[in-house]
């Protein structure tokens, strides 16, 4: 008997030990792919020193491909099945076309502070689109620390930027809808078949269009090679559009959707980070809060 109780009582640490770490590698690899997503706009506003918008967003969306169709080629990935492509074809829409183009063709005329209202945004509609898609209904909890969150970040981004209402922005919430859809059904994916498969498969099956995209885009649109055009180019293409995507569908297949896309909440002031460092835009004394504000918030839906 006493032996008996002893294995009944150690059971349950076999059992959790493993979803934990899990779940600990989840968080891990989403947060890693929020740091690369973060760098996105200013490596952005650097390509554009050297291609024009079309170009870029075309350019960057072949080379992802070029790269992620040579890892499935090598190691011999098999074709994804059939009831998996209409996924495929969101995550292909939302993430490689429509989010690139509609926040490049925003930052054309906006900062990278302002256009980081959209980042602040997409967690709380990546849970909405998530709930929506897939039928779960996180705790109320769980949504009150998402809309303090977004709120925060709202507030935050928006003032830097004045808050004033511009085709940019058009762009932008434009661009927040389509990314939601795509990283819901990116997520959802990414239980059946291994993340980088995911992206992999959509930027592969994207290049009947964006091959002819970018003969047409650099026809019409000059290009300028400069240091800060080539590696924000590189930076989009490997880490924003294969390497970036790739931790965070894992990270969201791991802890869920709604708890990784929170983990996003972090993402403007990141963005207005590497900003400051890379493309020379003040800071004021609201980041620090702002900061606090969402660290909180992030614990709180962790914990949800």
């Amino acid at each position: 008997m006493r032996a008996q109780s002893s294995a009944t009582a150690t059971t349950p640490i076999a059992v959790t030990a493993p979803a934990a770490e899990r779940r600990g590698s989840g968080t891990a690899q989403a947060a890693l792919g929020v740091l690369a997503f973060s760098l996105t706009f200013p490596a952005t506003a650097w390509g554009l020193e050297g291609f024009g918008p079309w170009s870029l967003v075309a350019v960057r969306s072949v080379l992802a491909a070029v790269v992620a169709g040579g890892c499935l080629l090598v190691l011999r990935v098999p074709l994804p099945e059939r009831r998996h492509l209409a996924g495929l074809a969101v995550v292909a829409a939302g993430v490689v076309f429509g989010f690139p183009l509609l926040t490049t063709l925003a930052l054309q005329t906006s900062t990278t502070a302002h256009a980081a209202v959209v980042v602040g945004l997409l967690p709380l509609t990546t849970a909405v689109c998530s709930a929506l898609r897939t039928g779960h209904r996180p705790a109320r909890r769980f949504w009150l620390a998402a809309l303090a969150g977004a709120a925060a970040v709202v507030a935050f981004t928006v003032g830097q930027s004045g808050g004033a209402l511009t085709l940019a922005d058009g762009y932008l919430f434009g661009a927040l809808l389509v990314c939601a859809a795509g990283y819901t059904e990116g997520g959802r994916l990414a239980r059946v078949m291994p993340g980088w498969q995911v992206i992999g498969w959509a930027l592969v099956l994207c290049l009947p269009l964006s091959v002819p995209a970018t003969a047409l885009a650099l026809s019409y649109e000059p290009v300028r090679l400069t240091a800060h055009g080539v590696a924000g180019l590189l930076w989009v293409a490997l880490g924003s559009q294969f390497l970036g995507l790739v931790v965070w569908y894992r990270g969201m297949a791991a802890i869920g959707i709604p708890k990784a896309s929170q983990l996003q909440l972090a993402q403007p002031l990141l963005t207005l980070v590497w900003s400051a460092l890379l493309l020379g835009e003040n800071l004021t004394a609201a980041a620090p809060l702002t900061a606090v504000a969402v660290l909180v918030c992030i614990a709180v839906t962790q914990r949800s």
